[in-house]
C-alpha cells in the first residue's frame, strides 16, 4: 500500500486538475459560429455550451465528423485557400488551427482566456481576434503563429469583428459599451469609436466599404451607419433580439437572425425596409452565411443543425441534422 499510495494521490490530483481544467471561463456569455469552406464543400458548426464542432458534407447533406476537444468555442473562420480553419475557445484561451481536409488539429497558440471573435484578412497572413476578458484584440501572424501585437483600449469586444473590403480598417464590437472601435490596419492603433448602438452584436460592411450595418439586440432595430462620417443615418425594425446583421455578397438584401422570433428578417437595400420575415428556424443568432452567387443561405439552429435556404423563394429547402451518436 505504500508504494501505490503515491500512485493513487498523483491520479486524483490529475483527475481533479484535468476537471479544473475543464470549467467554462465565461459561460454566461452565448454564442453560436458556423464557416462555409471557400468552395461550399463544407460547413463547420459550434456553439459555445457544446464542448463540439459538428462538420457537415454540404453536397450529401450529412455529418461528416465531429472534433472533440473544446470548452466554449467562440468562432470559426477559414483561411482564404481553404485549406485551413481557425477557432478560438474562450475558456481554453487558446487559437487553434485545424487541416481542414484532414480534419486534425496542427497548432494551437496562447491568447489568453476571453478569447472570442475572429476576423482574417484576404491574403490569409493577419487574423485578428478580440478578447472580451481583456479587453484587447490580438493580432496573430499566421505563417510565423505568433502574435505580433495586442491592442488594447476596448470594451468587451466579442463576436463582432471586421474587416472593410480593403482591408485598412477593422471594426471592433464593444458589447459593454455599446461603441464600435475602428482600428487602421497599417498603424494597429484606435482611430476612433462610433456610438449610438443598443446591445450591439453582428456587424456587416457594405463592398465599398462606405455603409457598416449593425445589429442591436436591446430594442430589436438595425442600425445603418456612414463609415465616413461614423454617424448612425438610419434604423430599421426588425424581429424580437436580432443578434445577426448578414449583408448577401450581391449586397441587395441584409438579413437580421433574430433570437427571440426564430426567424430571419429581410431588408432590402438601399432602401432599409423590411422585405420579408423567414420563419421555420430556431434560435438563429450571427451564424449565418451564403453562398457566393447569393442564391443560397446557411442558417445554424441552437441544436447546431444547419437550414439551407432558397432566397428567391425564402424557403427552407433542406435541414442538416447532426448525428444521433
Amino acid at each position: 500500500m505504500r508504494k501505490t499510495a503515491p500512485l493513487i494521490s498523483a491520479a486524483i490530483l490529475w483527475a481533479l486538475a484535468q476537471a479544473s481544467a475543464a470549467q467554462a471561463f465565461d459561460p454566461d456569455i452565448r454564442n453560436n459560429t458556423l464557416a462555409i469552406s471557400p468552395d461550399e464543400s463544407l460547413a463547420i458548426a459550434g456553439n459555445s455550451q457544446s464542448p463540439t464542432l459538428k462538420v457537415y458534407d454540404l453536397a450529401s447533406g450529412k455529418q461528416r465528423a465531429t472534433l472533440p476537444g473544446f470548452i466554449t468555442p467562440r468562432n470559426i473562420v477559414f483561411s482564404p485557400d481553404g485549406r485551413s480553419f481557425y477557432v478560438t475557445d474562450s475558456s481554453k484561451g487558446l487559437l487553434e488551427r485545424w487541416n481542414a481536409g484532414t480534419l486534425k488539429l496542427e497548432a494551437s497558440l496562447a491568447l489568453g482566456p476571453g478569447a472570442f471573435g475572429s476576423a482574417i484578412d484576404r491574403q490569409g497572413e493577419r487574423l485578428y481576434v478580440n478578447n472580451q476578458a481583456s479587453n484587447t484584440v490580438s493580432v496573430v501572424d499566421l505563417k510565423a503563429w505568433r502574435v505580433s501585437k495586442v491592442i488594447t483600449g476596448f470594451s468587451g469586444p466579442r463576436q463582432g469583428v471586421k474587416l472593410s473590403p480593403d482591408g485598412a480598417d477593422l471594426y471592433v464590437t464593444n458589447f459593454r459599451s455599446d461603441k464600435l472601435s475602428v482600428v487602421d490596419t497599417a498603424s494597429l492603433s484606435v482611430l476612433r469609436e462610433i456610438g449610438g448602438f443598443n446591445k450591439i452584436r453582428a456587424i456587416s460592411i457594405s463592398a465599398d466599404g462606405g455603409t457598416l450595418y449593425a445589429a442591436n439586440s436591446g430594442n430589436d432595430t438595425l442600425s445603418k451607419v456612414n463609415t465616413k462620417t461614423g454617424r448612425i443615418t438610419a434604423t430599421v425594425a426588425v424581429g424580437s433580439e436580432p443578434y445577426g446583421a448578414a449583408l448577401r455578397p450581391d449586397g441587395k438584401v441584409l438579413y437580421s437572425g433574430n433570437l427571440k422570433s426564430d426567424s430571419l428578417t429581410e431588408v432590402a437595400l438601399p432602401a432599409f425596409t423590411p422585405a420579408a420575415q423567414i420563419g421555420g428556424l430556431s434560435g438563429p443568432r450571427q451564424a449565418i452565411s451564403f453562398s457566393r452567387d447569393s442564391r443560397k443561405a446557411w442558417v445554424l439552429n441552437e441544436d447546431l443543425s444547419v437550414a439551407e435556404l432558397d432566397l428567391a423563394t425564402r424557403r427552407i429547402t433542406r435541414e442538416i441534422k447532426p448525428s444521433v451518436n
